[in-house]
């Protein structure tokens, strides 16, 4: 029986009563058998419940590189590392040996130490799905600097807040990106960010567009001729396990973007391990998650995972529809994919196109599929299952978070049985418990709950970069010893989880986290509002859209409503990025509140969704007429 590479259902159940009795020879058998460490650990895990601290692989030393790309040279130094599929069709794809990615990475890497960037510094990553992004990961990683990946849709203020809240010494960017038919100007988002960005002494800028780019003098400069002046030699910085890897920026239900910070070896230890069972990864598949690496499922499902495991993997730098609805399935044929990993977003979408688009394609090559981001509801299952896997191909329905840092529940491909919208079973390690309103565990099946987890995991965000009491507040105050994952979720008869979605005031539209509070206060800088409250609402493409109510002030109650509409959505688009427009802005003359003054989200979801039968009591309000107002202008 193999711990790492589990093959069968009864060999599942044996691992994870094993991982579940014993964590720590469980992990320590993992991490000594399959991983290349300069310096073996101290102890395995050590849990300060007070604190909310935990190390795992204390006093142990090692750099991820060494275990992504130097140990795959000696036999597979030829074999595919990855792919880059570019946004334009009819522009050469380009693949990098593990050779070449190696090649590419230390030279990477003595660019930034030319540029003064050394262990510890920090380094923010503002780039499209280009090589470059993957390589800057990786030679940050190589040198011991922390990488801060910022999404490449984000607005200006975002990516400032970003980069001021880590204090990043360097920002990585391009000219421009390439996203379906539009060209984006990156580089002036960045020059706008960093009017207000102390601590950046250096920007580097990748071609991609050749656009036109204004340079600062002394801060700016082409990365290209630099990566060609650079020697291909560079010696992997020694880290500590619990050094910080990279921080990663996610939405808050309140105030400004958690900074979570993941370190080296419990990182990577999971990741690695997550990723080689759930998708069931044999030598010479061709692995494509769809992510883009500025979220969590591209640093650990496109990079580390993968490549630790000396996977070949893929990764595209345009969009599902462009140039036609087929352009996934085109990928799918053209580079002979076995696993490949998308968003039920994406699902929906593509559903919603003619079965041609997938029927002139040949699909033979899958073997498994994957979902991320959000639970998948049951039509979109059934058209992937159906049109995509042609039901051969199991699909993996993932859950996770970008604080856990890899999959939590999941099917293991082959292995464990599917059941459409449910990410069925932990993955060994991991200990869930479904908790009730006071704190207590509710056990037995066909019950629905609050999602915990009892017991620390490799992966597991170790703080908020700055604000360790900010993590401790938010993951570990709701219940005692658990870390609270703010979602719901049932579990059923044979014991199977479905997650019923986040309970706190963060939606996820389209896979995105976004929090409602940055969205409501850039609303709120609008001269003509008084107030705003922001809710999701069902979507049959995105899963959730989002639905804003908003008060005028009486200065702009003589506008016009459609233009307030677009400026509002403008608003939101510079402050936080497009992903956060809203579907829908109704304007009302008041929005619910409690005594105390708290606007009653609740009723607002349930007007959204159309659910005006079961509001609660509404007569404790501090203004109860005003629900019916906003039921009448309901749209």
């Amino acid at each position: 029986m193999s711990n790492y590479h589990i093959k069968n259902l009864e060999e599942y159940f044996q691992v994870y009563r094993k991982s579940v009795r014993n964590p720590e020879v469980f992990w320590e058998e993992i991490a000594e058998e399959h991983f290349v460490w300069r310096k073996k650990w101290n102890s395995v895990l050590n849990w300060n419940k007070e604190d909310a601290r935990v190390t795992w692989f204390e006093g142990a030393q090692l750099n991820i590189t060494e275990n992504c790309i130097d140990r795959h040279l000696v036999v597979n130094a030829d074999k595919t590392a990855l792919i880059f599929e570019p946004n334009d069709p009819t522009e050469d794809y380009k693949t990098y040996t593990y050779k070449e990615l190696s090649v590419a990475v230390n030279k990477m890497a003595n660019v930034l130490k030319s540029k003064g960037i050394e262990k510890g510094d920090r380094v923010c990553i503002y780039l499209p799905m280009i090589p470059e992004l993957t390589i800057a990961l990786l030679a940050c990683a190589r040198i011991g600097a922390v990488h801060s990946v910022v999404f490449a849709g984000f607005s200006s203020s975002a990516l400032a807040s970003r980069i001021n809240d880590s204090a990043c010494k360097m920002v990585i960017t391009s000219d421009g990106a390439y996203r379906g038919a539009k060209d984006i100007d990156l580089k002036s988002i960045v020059d706008e960010a960093l009017i207000s960005c102390d601590s950046v002494e250096t920007c580097l800028v990748v071609e991609r567009t050749k656009g036109n780019v204004n340079f600062v003098e002394g801060r700016d400069e082409w990365i290209a001729p630099l990566l060609d002046a650079a020697s291909d030699d560079c010696p992997a910085e020694i880290m500590e396990a619990e050094d910080p890897l990279f921080i990663l920026y996610t939405s808050g239900s309140t105030g400004k973007p958690k900074g979570m910070v993941h370190t080296c070896g419990g990182y990577m230890v999971y990741t690695a391990y997550t990723f080689k069972n759930v998708f069931q990864y044999q030598k010479g598949d061709v692995y494509w998650c769809t992510a883009d690496i500025g979220w969590i499922t591209g640093h650990s499902y496109i990079v580390y995972g993968p490549l630790a495991n000396g996977a070949t993997t893929l990764m595209f730098e345009g969009v599902p529809s462009y140039p036609s609805y087929d352009r996934f399935w085109d990928v799918v044929e053209k580079h002979k994919v076995n696993q490949f990993y998308t968003a039920p977003t994406a699902i929906r979408a593509l559903a919603k196109q003619q079965v041609d688009y997938v029927e002139k394609h040949d699909l033979t090559s899958l073997k498994v599929l994957g979902t991320v981001g959000e639970p998948i509801n049951e039509e979109a299952w059934h058209w992937y299952n159906d049109n995509i896997g042609k039901r051969k191909s199991p699909i993996v329905d993932t859950w996770w978070q970008t604080e856990t840092g890899g999959m939590m529940l999941s099917p293991l491909a082959y292995i464990t049985p599917t059941k459409p919208t449910f990410a069925t079973l932990p993955i060994p390690g991991v200990q869930p418990a479904l908790m009730d309103e006071n704190g207590n565990e509710i056990s037995g099946n066909s019950v629905e709950g609050r999602l915990c987890i009892k017991h620390p995991w490799p992966s597991m965000a170790r703080t908020i970069w700055g604000n360790h009491e900010r993590y401790k507040e938010t993951y570990f105050s709701a219940y005692k010893d658990m870390y609270f994952t703010g979602d719901g979720a049932l579990r059923d008869e044979v014991g199977y989880f479905r997650i019923t979605g986040r309970v706190d005031d963060v939606i996820i539209v389209s896979g995105h986290n976004l929090g409602t509070a940055p969205i409501e206060d850039a609303i709120n800088e609008h001269p003509a509002v008084a107030e705003s409250a922001i809710v999701g609402f069902a979507h049959d493409v995105k899963g959730n859209a989002l639905y804003g109510y908003v008060t005028l002030k009486d200065s702009g109650k003589s506008r016009k409503e459609e233009n307030l509409r677009k400026e509002i959505n403008q608003v939101i688009t510079e402050h936080v990025g497009p992903i956060a427009k809203l579907d829908k802005i109704q304007f009302t003359n008041g929005l619910p509140k409690t005594r105390s003054g708290k606007i009653m989200r609740r009723i607002l979801r349930k007007i959204a969704n159309n659910e005006m039968d079961n509001l609660g009591d509404i007569s404790t309000l501090l203004n109860p007429d005003c629900v019916e107002e906003i039921i009448e202008g309901r749209l």
